[in-house]
């Protein structure tokens, strides 16, 4: 059997063979051959100009960053699982794996730094394949303010798999367990379009164009989450990558509160409303996932009084869909204030009924 270690950048036992990115050093570095020759087109005309908060980057082993409570994440994408080629191109496999980790980030207020990407990919994807898919990479940490800090490059026999890790800075940081009972509970833009696209793709179906945007080439809501945290109104905050229902469920277990939401408050996509009943709307705007926007609890009063100036800053809706009181647990209020425990959202481990 063939070692797989000896394709690694960054991580090996070779001390030269880093894809540890940034700004402090240069991949140009690197000894030649395919592998090192590729990674160095994955950096072709990225400015190598030194940031404070970047020390030490490409064609070493580690990068080194500098801040005020460094925070990290990290997400996985599979092929087959998270995407799929005959959907997405690989500017946007990488986007979208991108701005995945980076939500992570928006959710604590952070400000990204940059971001860490390990890519397993097969031979024949060697090439302008892989280039593409980090240039898509790189589009989506820059138009965050952050910079791409390395990672590792791998051959795979099987499905292509993409891993960012997000790191960022936040001093003070907003978590999923600060919410209290009297809060009001609200989220950024429209939910649903994603999963209204994917409804229709499985379906052999052409999505409406501005949801199929959603699913294509979501948008990390980082600088709406840190103009919300200025505000001084918010006590927990998460991203909606898995869906409202599920989200929801885990804010109140995180807090130790009920958390209520109502049905005719929800933002739904106008995609995911034409995409039949009522009911399946509802359904993709709660579980449809890969929403990427962001769900908060502010103090009662506070919030309401900085929506136009949000909404006119970053033209999307910030919208109060339900409140907080004491108990446990997430439920859903229909247009009769009928009270029915929230689904939760998507799971990769579901057990069998």
């Amino acid at each position: 059997m063939e070692r797989n270690d000896s394709l690694k950048t960054g991580g090996g036992s070779d001390p030269a063979a880093g894809f540890s990115s940034g700004q402090g050093t240069s991949v140009e570095r690197l000894a030649g051959g395919r592998e090192f020759d590729l990674i160095r087109r994955f950096y072709a005309g990225q400015p190598l100009s030194p940031r404070a908060d970047v020390r030490l980057g490409a064609g070493d082993d580690c990068a080194v960053v500098a801040g005020d409570g460094i925070v990290l994440s990290l997400d996985l994408s599979v092929e087959g699982v998270h995407f799929r080629r005959d959907w997405l191109k690989p500017f946007e496999i990488g986007y979208r794996a991108t701005t995945a980790s980076l939500s992570d980030l928006a959710a604590m207020a952070a400000r990204p730094i940059g971001v860490l990407v390990s890519v397993a990919a097969h031979e024949n994807d060697a090439d302008d394949f892989a280039v593409e898919l980090m240039r898509g990479v790189t589009a989506a940490v820059s138009a965050v303010g952050g910079v791409l800090l390395g990672g590792d490059l791998t051959r795979s026999l099987g499905p292509l798999v993409v891993d960012v890790v997000s790191v960022g800075e936040a001093s003070s940081p907003i978590t999923r367990s600060g919410a209290l009972p009297g809060d009001e509970v609200w989220v950024t833009g429209q939910l649903g379009g994603s999963g209204a696209a994917v409804e229709k793709m499985l379906a052999g179906e052409a999505p409406e164009v501005s949801a199929l945007e959603r699913f294509r080439a979501p948008a990390a809501r980082v600088a709406e989450a840190r103009w919300l945290a200025e505000t001084g109104c918010l006590t927990a905050m998460l991203d909606l990558s898995d869906g409202l229902g599920g989200d929801a469920g885990h804010l109140a277990s995180a807090s130790g509160v009920s958390v209520h939401i109502e049905s005719k408050l929800l933002p739904i996509h106008a995609a995911a409303r034409a995409s039949g009943s009522m009911g399946n709307a509802l359904r993709l705007a709660l579980s449809g996932g890969e929403d990427y926007e962001i769900c908060l609890t502010a103090r009662t009063g506070c919030l309401q009084n900085h929506v136009d100036a949000f909404q006119d800053r970053f033209g999307i809706p910030l919208t109060r869909v339900g409140r907080v009181e004491a108990g446990e647990g997430a439920f859903l209020l229909d247009d009769n204030s009928q009270r029915r425990p929230l689904a939760g959202g998507f799971q990769h481990f579901r057990a069998e009924q």
